[in-house]
């Protein structure tokens, strides 16, 4: 597979991927390959949605933290 991205990078994605097929391989029965794969995709895009709206979390987190510590040194130099 062609990349952009260092070998090391190109592995750690390789083993969560295959990491992620094996669980969803274990919880479907049938064996059937595109159902495994659909799952996996299914369980990867929830997990970096989740991922997402920690970020965005912590983007407002660190925001008003931000504006808070501008308001005390505004206030400190007055």
């Amino acid at each position: 597979m062609k990349s952009a991205s260092t070998p090391e990078h190109v592995a750690q994605v390789e083993a969560l991927v295959n990491e992620k097929l094996a669980q969803a391989g274990g919880a479907v029965s049938s064996g059937d390959s595109q159902l495994i794969v659909i799952l996996t995709l299914m369980n990867l895009a929830e997990a970096c949605l989740v991922a997402q709206a920690k970020i965005e979390e912590e983007r407002c987190a660190s925001r008003e933290r931000i504006s808070a510590l501008i308001g005390r040194l505004e206030q400190s130099a007055v």
